[in-house]
């Protein structure tokens, strides 16, 4: 089932999120769920506070960047054998970060059409839970290790708009006002303050 995404401003958006019990209720359809809207929103993650759920849960869609960029492209943002994963994150931590930094164009299912360059670590160590709730540690680099990290910020209560310096946050503010209002048309059900 597809579900709605919180537009900027709703306060879930900046809530740390808790973490879930194997047996967290229907977590299975919450997972199937989360997939189907993140896909008919044309995204590359999605977590579950931006569906109104402040729990430790999302998901990570890197594959389908990696099949979509020539030979080039792909040995500059996915190196070694890093074809993309389509994976499930759980409780996840990370618990190591590279000292290596990355500056690329980020954006947000829930901040739409506006897409800036963040600063972040190009590889990290995370710990979590598969969806089968089975326990992994592992590492990720270059996109991938972006789209985690990410996704792990919104369960931290974090943006990418947070890492944006002032001026460039004065600039765009009137853009995020129209988002605020809900005025503006988005290609996906979207949930607005209004």
């Amino acid at each position: 089932m597809k579900r709605s995404i919180l537009a900027y401003g709703h306060h879930i958006l900046k809530q740390k999120c808790n973490d879930i019990e194997k047996d967290y209720p229907e977590l299975d359809k919450l997972i199937a769920d989360m997939w189907e809207t993140m896909e008919n929103a044309n995204g590359c993650g999605l977590a579950s506070p931006q569906i109104g759920l402040p729990v430790r849960l999302f998901i990570v869609d890197s594959k389908s960047t990696f099949d979509s960029l020539g030979e080039e492209d792909r040995k500059f943002y996915f190196p070694q054998d890093d074809k993309g994963i389509m994976e499930t994150f759980i409780n996840a931590k990370i618990i190591q970060r590279s000292e290596e930094l990355w500056d690329d164009e980020e954006g947000c299912l829930s901040i739409p059409n506006l897409f800036y360059k963040v600063k972040r670590n190009w590889a990290i160590t995370i710990e979590y839970y598969n969806r089968n709730f089975e326990k992994q540690i592992r590492t990720f680099s270059g996109t991938t290790a972006r789209m985690i990290q990410h996704e792990y910020d919104h369960t931290e209560g974090v943006l990418y708009l947070d890492y944006l310096k002032p001026l460039t946050k004065r600039l765009m503010a009137s853009k995020l006002q129209k988002i605020l209002k809900g005025q503006i048309v988005p290609t996906y059900p979207m949930n607005f303050i209004r």
